[in-house]
C-alpha cells in the first residue's frame, strides 16, 4: 500500500522503514530536511512541504501522523483536513488523549474523511521487533487498513500460543488488535502506559531495598552488600517477574552499576495521569498506578510542602528533629 508518514523523528523514521522493508509505498513528509533526505534515501518520497505531501498521496489518500501529541497533533489534524478529500484516511499512531480522538472523528466525519487512532508501543526497538497496536475507529476501515498494521506489527514470533487460544479468531496473536471505535485504540494504550509506570515503579522501588540493604540502620548481622546487575540478570532467566523491563533495567545495569550517568528525575508524558483520570471517572480503584504516578512527580523536587508539613507535626507532636540531608 501507499501511506504518507507525517513525522520522520525516531518513532516516525523507523515505521517508515519498516514499511518500506515490507514492500510499501512510503511519502515521507518532516519540517526538518535531514530527515526527510535520510528516509528518501532508503526508497521514499520525500517531502518537506504539506501540499506537496497531500498531492504526492493516491486516493484514497492515507495519512499516519507520527508528532507529539497535543498541540502539534492537533495544528497537523486540522491542515491535513484542509487538504484531503472525502474517503481519504488520517491515522493518529501518537499518543492522544482518547476524549480528543472522538472529538476529532466527529468534525472529520462532517467532511467524510475516516480517523483512526493508534496505540503504538515498541518505541525504539519496534523497527527490528516490531510494533505493538491498538486500533480504534471504524471497521471496514480498519480492515482496509490492515496490510499497514501486519507490516508494522511483529507477526506470533517465537513467543508460545497462550493456551485456550487454539479457536480464538483475531489478529492479536499478530500484535495488533482492533479494539473498537473512535478511541478506544489510544484508551486501551493509555491503560497500557498506566500499567507500565506501576511495572517500573515496583522494580525502581525493589532494587532500591535491595541497594540499601547494607544500610548502618540494619543490625550488623542483617546488612548484605548484594550484587544488583547480577540479581536483575539473575531474575531474567526462569523467575516469575521476567520481563522485557526487567531486561533493559539489566542492560542499564551491566552497562553502569551505579547508574551514576542519571539525576533519577523522571518525566511522564501524560498517559499515566489520564489513566488515573479514567480511574476517576469509572470509579476503580487505582492504588499503584496512581502511587507510580505521583512518585513521576516527586522525583523533580528536592522536598515538597507536603514532607515539611509531616516534619513540623513531628516536631510538634513527638519532639522529633529533622535529620540532617544526605
Amino acid at each position: 500500500m501507499q501511506v504518507g508518514m507525517l513525522g520522520l523523528g525516531r518513532m516516525g523514521a523507523n515505521m517508515a522503514r519498516r514499511l518500506i522493508r515490507g514492500g510499501h509505498e512510503i511519502v515521507g513528509y518532516a519540517s526538518d530536511p535531514a530527515g526527510v533526505k535520510a528516509i528518501a534515501s532508503e526508497g521514499a518520497t520525500g517531502t518537506t512541504a504539506l501540499d506537496d505531501f497531500v498531492l504526492a498521496l493516491r486516493p484514497p489518500r492515507v495519512a499516519w501522523v507520527m508528532v507529539p501529541a497535543g498541540a502539534a497533533t492537533e495544528q497537523v489534524v486540522t491542515d491535513l483536513a484542509k487538504r484531503m478529500a472525502p474517503g481519504d484516511t488520517i491515522v493518529d499512531g501518537g499518543n492522544s488523549f482518547y476524549k480528543d480522538d472522538v472529538r476529532r472523528m466527529k468534525t472529520l466525519r462532517a467532511k467524510q474523511i475516516h480517523y483512526v487512532d493508534v496505540g503504538t508501543s515498541g518505541g525504539v526497538w519496534g523497527l527490528e521487533r516490531g510494533y505493538c497496536l491498538m486500533i480504534g475507529g471504524e471497521r471496514d476501515v480498519v480492515a482496509r487498513l490492515e496490510p499497514i498494521f501486519k507490516t508494522l506489527a511483529p507477526g506470533s514470533g517465537s513467543i508460545p500460543r497462550t493456551p485456550g487460544r487454539e479457536t480464538m479468531g483475531g489478529t492479536a496473536e499478530q500484535g495488533y488488535h482492533h479494539c473498537g471505535p473512535s478511541g478506544a485504540g489510544h484508551f486501551v494504550k493509555m491503560i497500557h502506559n498506566g500499567i507500565e509506570y506501576g511495572l517500573m515503579q515496583a522494580y525502581a522501588e525493589g532494587l532500591d531495598i535491595l541497594k540499601n540493604a547494607n544500610t548502618k540502620a540494619l543490625d550488623p548481622d542483617l546488612r548484605y552488600e548484594l550484587n544488583i546487575p547480577d540479581i536483575t540478570e539473575v531474575w531474567r532467566r526462569g523467575s516469575v517477574v521476567s520481563s522485557w523491563l526487567l531486561d533493559l533495567t539489566a542492560q542499564a545495569l551491566a552497562e553502569n552499576p551505579t547508574l551514576s550517568s542519571y539525576t533519577g528525575v523522571v518525566a511522564d508524558s501524560g498517559e499515566g495521569r489520564w489513566t488515573v483520570m479514567a480511574a476517576v471517572e469509572e470509579g476503580v480503584p487505582a492504588d499503584v498506578l496512581s502511587a507510580s504516578l505521583y512518585a513521576r512527580f516527586r522525583s523533580r523536587q528536592d522536598h515538597t510542602f507536603a514532607e515539611k508539613v509531616l516534619s513540623a507535626m513531628r516536631q510538634k507532636f513527638g519532639g522529633h528533629i529533622e535529620q540532617p540531608a544526605g
